[in-house]
């Protein structure tokens, strides 16, 4: 039975990997997509003005 309790813990982190793969793949894309994509491109925005203000560019 010690070959059982060695197997357990691998099976099991397994699937909870496979577990968190899917729900990552799931998540990606969807209704919201574009609306986070804004979020991000507007973050994104934000940082390169604030670097250029922080440096005199323009």
């Amino acid at each position: 039975m010690d070959y059982v309790s060695a197997l357990v813990p691998p099976f099991v982190m397994a699937a909870l990997f496979i577990g968190v793969v899917r729900v990552i793949v799931k998540t990606q894309g969807g209704a919201a997509k574009g609306k986070e994509d804004a979020a991000v491109d507007a973050a994104l925005a934000r940082a390169e003005n604030a670097r250029r203000a922080a440096h005199g560019d323009a």
